[in-house]
């Protein structure tokens, strides 16, 4: 990953223990740079940031005329795994005619520490809907209900999938290099950074009054605005940061330290990546982002869990802080 800078540093007592580099990139609603560091045109794979984008064709084929904003947040999700969020997706399941297994994201434990004891108590270990990708995959099964097409909608070849990279190129404005297997087993297409700026952009600057995926663009991310607990839970970076911000921002978090934000008011999108895949990285740099732009403000709580003093020790000591690096703002 060529001309990454240094972005966040770790502190502890008065030395630099660790340091992350990265990219990031803020895109006007028409995919223009307004700001930039490191390399904008530096690849990557968009891992879960970009699942508004797979959800799009769900929500512009007329599909999920009938869902509800909460149906729509967590077809967005990379949730906890909670009580919450399982019972939708399996509700939702049901109401599809549909069961957990014909989900194909694969078990996990669930990351909700409630619901991870329920599990290992029950003794029956989890199941499919603890994915944190239940809710994206009840959403493909739905739209392959649609299209009259085979359950092995996770399959590149997939009609499912083919919609999703035409949408992927689309909104990147780029063909997609090729694509890498997501942990819940979906295909997960390769962009460039500018290119998923680019599409956070245009979901930001999207309005009712445009064409079909403009629209489906304004419902997904106001579905993420009326209900981050069920975009990510509790004590998640998305969830709190959504709820502590001062105007409507969409926030979703990949693995290996992607972040994208769409701010409608502003009409601009933003997108990160860190180098070496440290979400602590991430989640400062998105912070930092939104402080910077003036809608979170540095001080709040949910600011300050990601960039200020580190979690305290086992005796309640703060040992260190997190930084941006001087003059990254």
């Amino acid at each position: 990953m060529q001309n990454a800078i240094p972005m966040v540093e770790m502190i502890r007592g008065d030395r630099l223990e660790s340091l992350h580099w990265g990219h990031a990139v803020i895109c006007d609603g028409k995919g223009n740079i307004l700001r930039a560091w490191g390399d904008p045109g530096t690849v990557i794979f968009p891992r879960s940031s970009c699942k508004m984008i797979q959800a799009l064709p769900l929500v512009e084929s007329g599909t999920a005329r009938d869902l509800s904003p909460a149906h729509l947040a967590l077809a967005c999700a990379s949730h906890q795994g909670a009580r919450v969020h399982t019972e939708f997706a399996a509700r939702w399941l049901q109401d599809l005619g549909l069961a957990e297994a014909d989900l194909r994201c694969g078990a996990h434990e669930p990351y909700d520490r409630a619901a991870r004891d329920g599990v290992i108590r029950s003794a029956e270990g989890p199941c499919q809907l603890h994915n944190n990708c239940s809710g994206k995959h009840t959403g493909f099964l739905m739209q392959t209900q649609a299209m009259k097409a085979g359950p092995e909608y996770t399959e590149i070849d997939h009609p499912l999938q083919q919609a999703i990279l035409q949408a992927t190129n689309d909104v990147t404005g780029e063909v997609s290099p090729g694509y890498g297997i997501d942990g819940c087993s979906a295909p997960n297409h390769a962009c460039t950074l500018h290119g998923l700026g680019r599409a956070m952009g245009a979901f930001a600057a999207a309005s009712e009054a445009g064409d079909a995926r403009a629209k489906a663009m304004v419902r997904l991310r106001d579905a993420m605005f009326a209900h981050p607990d069920l975009v990510a839970g509790e004590g998640r970076a998305c969830t709190e940061l959504m709820q502590a911000v001062s105007e409507p921002v969409a926030l979703k978090t990949g693995a290996e330290a992607v972040y994208t934000a769409i701010l409608p008011k502003r009409g601009i999108g933003i997108a990160v990546k860190i180098a070496d895949g440290n979400a602590r990285a991430s989640e400062a740099v998105i912070t930092g982002l939104l402080t910077h732009l003036g809608v979170l403000e540095a001080a709040h709580p949910a600011a300050q869990r990601r960039l200020g003093p580190t979690a305290p020790n086992c005796r309640g000591k703060v040992t260190g802080h997190v930084q941006l690096t001087a003059g990254l703002l």
